[in-house]
C-alpha cells in the first residue's frame, strides 16, 4: 500500500480566519455571561455613610431639627459642583407615593430625589464645592438645622436628601451673597442622588 504524506500548510489563511471568528463568539459568549455592572457601579454613587437623625426614627414638630450628614461620592466621571444634603418639605409627595431608601442606590431612587427637588420647598441645608474623576472617592462631612414646617403634619412629606448639582454666587439686595445650587438631574449626569423620608410626629 502507498500512503501519500499530506500537506498541512493553511492555505489561503483559511485556519486564522476560523481562529478570529471563534474569538470574537467567545469574548461574546464570556460577555453575555458576565453581563452589564450594576448602576451603582457605572454611575457617580452618593452615600449616607452616616447620618442623624436616622431613618424611622421620629422627630418632633415643636424641635429643629438638627442634621449631621457624612456623605461619600465616587466619582464614574468628571464631575465639578457642589454636594448638598438638605431637608425638603413637599405638600404633594410622601413616603408611600415614592420609593426612596438611602441604603438602595438604583435609577429608581435617585428619579425619586429628582421628583422631590421638583415639588418642594427647602427647611434647611449645607452645601459643599467638590470636584472628582472617574474611580476617586470623596468624603464631605455637612451638618446644618432645619425647621420643620408645621403643614407636614396634616400634608404632604418631609426629606432628607444628599444630591449633586451646579452652583451660581449671586448677590442680594442686602448686599450679602448666597448661592443658588440646580440639582443635576440624575439621568442626565448618570448620578445615583439619595435620601430617605423624615418621620414627624406633633
Amino acid at each position: 500500500m502507498t500512503t501519500t504524506a499530506r500537506n498541512h500548510r493553511w492555505i489561503g489563511g483559511r485556519r486564522p480566519r476560523r481562529a478570529a471568528v471563534l474569538a470574537v463568539v467567545g469574548a461574546l459568549a464570556l460577555a453575555g455571561c458576565l453581563g452589564e455592572p450594576e448602576v451603582d457601579e457605572r454611575w457617580t454613587l452618593l452615600e449616607m455613610v452616616s447620618v442623624a437623625p436616622q431613618p424611622n426614627q421620629a422627630q418632633s414638630a415643636s424641635q429643629p431639627l438638627n442634621v449631621n450628614v457624612k456623605g461619600r461620592v465616587t466619582y464614574r466621571d468628571i464631575v465639578t459642583g457642589f454636594m448638598v444634603a438638605e431637608v425638603r418639605y413637599s405638600p404633594t409627595l410622601t413616603s408611600v407615593s415614592l420609593p426612596l431608601d438611602k441604603d438602595e442606590h438604583t435609577e429608581e431612587c435617585a428619579q425619586s430625589v429628582d421628583q422631590i427637588l421638583a415639588n418642594s420647598v427647602t427647611a434647611g441645608r449645607a452645601t459643599r464645592a467638590v470636584t472628582g474623576w472617574d474611580h476617586l472617592m470623596q468624603d464631605v462631612n455637612l451638618s446644618f438645622t432645619a425647621l420643620v414646617p408645621p403643614a407636614v403634619l396634616t400634608s404632604g412629606g418631609l426629606f432628607l436628601v444628599l444630591y449633586m448639582g451646579a452652583g451660581d454666587e449671586i448677590e442680594l439686595a442686602s448686599g450679602e451673597d448666597s448661592l443658588v445650587v440646580t440639582p443635576f438631574i440624575s439621568t442626565d449626569k448618570e448620578i445615583l442622588h439619595t435620601g430617605f423620608p423624615i418621620t414627624i410626629t406633633p
